[in-house]
């Protein structure tokens, strides 16, 4: 059984678009999104330098696109589940039919600036906290005050809030490192943009999923589109248990695709759960190899099924 997962805030890399849209189709197509949010996503993805695409309110639409644009080079993709690492989960409900394109692109868009305002009213910052105990990493976070905004399995957690409780944080067998993000995300810090996503995304028509949708809320399949939606929408100012995620992903599919820019969730599902086989689509070159990886996990679902019967 396959699935497609969505990387997170922090992929993005300089011209990580050009390749997707070398065909005309393609790029006439980012262009229709980027006159949709009035954000030019073609100079962004090609020509923009990793200063400017680290800007929160530039970087999730991009990642957005080049999720949407690496799943449609697959052509005829199907899959059992989908699942997205924070900003990811607006690319899975895309992939699910939960919601359109053009909707996942406003959705995104107001995401990203929101929460780039809400990070500017506070400092506050995050810092991934890699190996150690995770009762004892769990404390360390929570005796300074500060949240564990992202459990990404792994021996990796990201604490988030104040700047100067981030900087003695110091659990004992772990290491501590600095992420250069703009605010706490998944805290109370973002409390302030929850609002404006909601008043969108009741504006948004919905579809029930074509496949479950694991949520980073809890790790739930979700099969409802207005409650796939609402989930979307309260996990800015919530942490994202990523490692819950990876154990239902290994309930439900042998494989997994990561669309663009693909890598890091890869990496993580292979430390936590290696009974999954992945793939990471990372360029157009690889698209051959993808489709070989999905129609063999697609044929392994199809000889279970059989075999039930």
């Amino acid at each position: 059984m396959l699935a497609f997962i969505a990387p997170g805030q922090g992929a993005q890399t300089p011209g990580m678009l050009t390749p997707w849209i070398a065909k005309p189709e393609a790029l006439e197509l980012l262009k229709a999104w980027s006159a949709e949010i009035d954000l030019d996503l073609v100079r962004l993805g090609t020509t923009a330098d990793a200063g400017e695409i680290k800007d929160t309110a530039n970087a999730q639409p991009l990642i957005v696109a080049a999720g949407l644009l690496g799943a449609r080079a697959l052509s005829d993709y199907r899959f059992a589940v989908v699942a997205g690492h924070s900003v990811g989960e607006i690319t899975a409900a895309a992939l699910a039919g939960v919601i359109s394109e053009i909707d996942a692109m406003k959705l995104v868009r107001t995401r990203g600036i929101e929460m780039a305002k809400a990070a500017a009213l506070k400092p506050a910052g995050m810092a991934a906290v890699l190996g150690g105990e995770r009762t004892v990493v769990l404390k360390a976070i929570s005796d300074l005050g500060l949240v564990a905004a992202n459990d990404n399995g792994a021996g990796q957690i990201v604490a988030a809030g104040d700047l100067d409780a981030l900087a003695q944080l110091a659990p004992d067998g772990a290491r501590v490192r600095a992420l250069a993000v703009a605010g706490a995300f998944h805290t109370s810090y973002m409390q302030p943009a929850v609002e404006p996503l909601r008043a969108l995304a009741s504006q948004i028509s919905f579809n029930a999923p074509r496949c479950g949708v694991i949520s980073n809320k809890d790790g739930a399949v979700i099969t409802d589109g207005r409650e796939i939606l609402d989930r979307i929408v309260a996990q800015i100012s919530n942490p994202v248990r990523w490692d819950l995620c990876m154990s239902t992903l290994a309930e439900h599919s042998s494989g997994a695709i990561e669309v663009p820019p693909a890598g890091t969730l890869v990496g993580l599902l292979k430390r936590a759960v290696p009974i999954i086989e992945t793939f990471a689509l990372k360029s157009i070159e690889d698209v051959t190899l993808a489709k070989e990886f999905s129609v063999r996990h697609q044929d392994e679902a199809n000889r279970q099924d059989e075999n039930a019967n």
